[in-house]
């Protein structure tokens, strides 16, 4: 049993998942408690809005229309990808649907899909979906043609883990409409079962992530691979005249050539500082002094490296 989270709650698991979140004058107290419980609650509904472009939509879900009166969702996503909460509380957007495919997702017990539904609003066996969702009305024709923007997808995408995140629930409490009840075909445009998929890596991170953001940088066996394998030439500091432009690779063989140079020095000069240590008597740390010597030489291999790729960079 899971009881519905508070407004500030909603909104603070919005924004934490990176949400953009314009909170509708009047949402908090608009609900359609009065005609019915809200709560408990075990999942989330994804709908589309079957409107135009131009359409007040965020006002149609705030205050609904002459046969279904609103609040029509808890939040309406429009194409730029803002949450716009109009809700706090039971809204009119489920309706009624099997009470399979709730226990189902209750359960989080099925795989690709839930149950096929065999009920509908109205129908003998209906259970009362208005009380158990939260709803997502998503700004959309529904004619499967109209485009579902990236930032709009993702907003929706992100607006669904932060109430499972809230919750602990897992993908599978996220279902469309028309999973829910047999006379819907809401969402129209995408597939539920992979965007449960992409709700499910959104929850294997932490709160706010964002694809891309651990795989910046590449390993240095990643870098090597890349250089070893671009064909790009650039030109390269001191190099002869005969040869001013080389390929990457061969960037990365003078790298490797101008480092063992300082590598052999370094040896050759500890070697000789050791043995002056040993002539001056006691009073001189080797140790300290040879480690100077090495950290001098580490501070001239990166040198040494910046200044080719530096140089390389500007041909």
């Amino acid at each position: 049993m899971a009881i519905p989270l508070t407004a500030d709650r909603l909104v603070a698991a919005l924004r934490a998942e990176g949400c953009t979140v314009r909170e509708v004058a009047g949402w908090r107290s608009n609900n359609r408690n009065h005609r019915g419980a809200w709560g408990p609650v075990h999942g989330v509904q994804i709908h589309h809005t079957v409107t135009n472009p131009g359409d007040d939509v965020v006002s149609l879900i705030f205050r609904g229309h002459s046969a279904l009166p609103g609040p029509l969702a808890t939040g309406c996503i429009t194409k730029n990808g803002v949450v716009h909460l109009t809700a706090n509380g039971r809204a009119n957007h489920a309706g009624g649907g099997d009470g399979r495919v709730l226990q189902a997702v209750i359960d989080e017990s099925y795989g690709d899909r839930p149950p096929a539904p065999q009920e509908h609003d109205g129908s003998p066996g209906a259970v009362d979906g208005n009380a158990r969702f939260y709803g997502w009305e998503c700004e959309n024709k529904g004619d499967g043609k109209d485009p579902w923007p990236r930032v709009q997808y993702d907003a929706i995408v992100r607006a669904t883990a932060a109430i499972c995140r809230a919750h602990g629930w897992g993908p599978k409490s996220a279902i469309g409409h028309l999973e829910w009840s047999d006379w819907k075909v809401d969402p129209r445009g995408f597939d539920m079962k992979d965007f449960r998929t992409a709700v499910a890596e959104r929850l294997e991170h932490e709160p706010g992530w964002n694809p891309g953001e651990e795989d910046d940088m590449p390993t240095p066996a990643e870098f090597a691979k890349a250089v070893l394998t671009l064909d790009g030439v650039i030109s390269v500091p001191g190099a002869p005249a005969t040869n001013p432009t080389w390929t990457l690779s061969s960037v990365q063989t003078e790298i490797l050539k101008r480092i063992d140079m300082v590598r052999a020095t370094e040896a050759a000069q500890t070697a000789a500082i050791t043995k002056l240590a040993s002539l001056v008597g006691s009073g001189v740390d080797t140790a300290q002094v040879v480690a100077a010597v090495q950290q001098a030489i580490a501070d001239a291999v990166v040198k040494v490296s910046v200044e080719v790729i530096d140089g390389s960079q500007e041909g």
